[in-house]
C-alpha cells in the first residue's frame, strides 16, 4: 500500500460514514438524532452538507497530523505508518499532497 491508496481508503470511510448518518434506516445514534429533528428536504440537504464538511475537516486534519504536516492534540510530530506487511506507507509529507487531492479537490 502506498499514501495514495491510504488516503483513497480513508475518503471511502468518510464517504461510508456520511451515507450511514444520513441513511433513514440507519441504526447509528447520528442518524437517530437527524430523524428526531423532523428536518424538511431542504433542512435535510444543509444539515447534510455541513456534516460532509465536518468529516472532511476531521478526516483532512487526521491525516495531515499523522503525516507530520499539523498538530495533533497541539503537538506536531512525524510518524511512521506501516502496513500489515510492516512496510512503510509512506514518507514524510507523502500524505499530505494525496489528501488534499481527496478532500480538498
Amino acid at each position: 500500500m502506498n499514501a495514495r491508496e491510504f488516503v483513497s481508503r480513508w475518503r471511502k470511510e468518510k464517504d461510508n460514514l456520511l451515507a450511514s448518518f444520513v441513511e433513514p434506516t440507519s441504526t447509528l445514534r447520528v442518524a437517530d438524532r437527524i430523524r428526531a429533528m423532523n428536518l424538511t428536504d431542504e433542512q435535510r440537504e444543509k444539515l447534510e452538507g455541513v456534516i460532509d464538511s465536518v468529516l472532511v475537516d476531521t478526516f483532512y486534519t487526521l491525516l495531515l497530523g499523522l503525516d507530520g504536516c499539523t498538530q495533533i492534540g497541539g503537538v506536531q510530530e512525524t510518524y511512521e505508518i506501516r502496513g500489515e506487511d510492516g512496510e512503510v506507507i509512506s514518507e514524510c509529507g507523502d500524505i499530505e499532497g494525496v489528501a488534499g487531492e481527496f478532500f480538498l479537490a
